[in-house]
C-alpha cells in the first residue's frame, strides 16, 4: 500500500498526487462516467494538476484516491467537504476505472468516508447529491443509511432530457443507531 489513510479489506484511501493527474483525467473526459458527475466541463491535464496542486492547500476539504490493496492501481477519488460550523459535510465519490464497478467498492468507500465524518470529524450529517437515472449510486447509499430529504426537481440537463436531482441525508445518530 502506497501511503494509505483509511483502510479497508480490498481497497484503501490515500492523498492523491500531482503524478495522478495522468490516471485521472481520462476518466473526467468519458461521458459513462460523467454522466454522474456535477462536471461538463472537458479536463485537461494541466487543469488536473493544478486542482491537485491546491488540496493540501485547503483545510478543510478532504479529497483521497481510492486504491486497489493488491495491485495499488487507482480506481477512483472520494471526497468530503465539511461545514465544521453546522458539524454538516457533502460527500462526492467516482469510480473512474469502469473495469471496477458493480464490485462492491462504492460501498466500501463510502462506508469508510461516513465513518470517518462521523468518527473523526465530528460530523452530525453527511449529506450528497445524486442523479435521479443513477439508480446504482441511490441503491449504495441507501445500504450505507442515506435517506431521501429532497428533490430538485428538473435540476440537470442530460441526454436530450431534464433530470432531477435527489438529496439524501445520514444523521450521526441514525449511523449510530445502524452500528448498534
Amino acid at each position: 500500500m502506497r501511503n494509505p489513510f483509511l483502510i479497508a479489506e480490498k481497497v484503501y484511501l490515500r492523498p492523491l498526487e500531482v503524478a495522478d493527474a495522468a490516471v485521472v483525467t481520462p476518466w473526467f473526459n468519458d461521458p459513462d462516467v460523467t454522466r454522474f458527475l456535477l462536471r461538463h466541463q472537458p479536463m485537461s491535464l494541466h487543469a488536473e494538476e493544478e486542482f491537485l496542486r491546491r488540496i493540501p492547500v485547503n483545510e478543510n476539504d478532504i479529497v483521497l484516491g481510492i486504491a486497489l490493496k493488491e495491485t495499488d492501481a487507482l480506481i477512483g477519488t472520494a471526497g468530503l467537504h465539511p461545514e465544521y460550523r453546522c458539524r454538516s459535510a457533502r460527500f462526492g465519490i467516482t469510480l473512474g476505472d469502469k473495469s471496477t464497478w458493480d464490485k462492491g467498492y462504492g460501498t466500501t468507500v463510502t462506508l469508510l468516508m461516513v465513518n470517518y465524518a462521523f468518527e473523526t470529524l465530528n460530523m452530525n450529517r453527511v449529506w450528497l447529491h445524486v442523479y435521479e437515472y443513477n439508480p446504482r449510486g441511490q441503491h449504495v447509499y441507501e445500504k450505507v443509511g442515506f435517506r431521501v430529504e429532497g428533490r430538485l426537481r428538473q435540476e440537470t440537463y442530460r441526454d436530450g432530457r431534464y433530470w432531477d436531482v435527489i438529496t439524501m441525508g445520514l444523521l450521526r445518530e441514525e449511523w449510530q443507531a445502524a452500528k448498534s
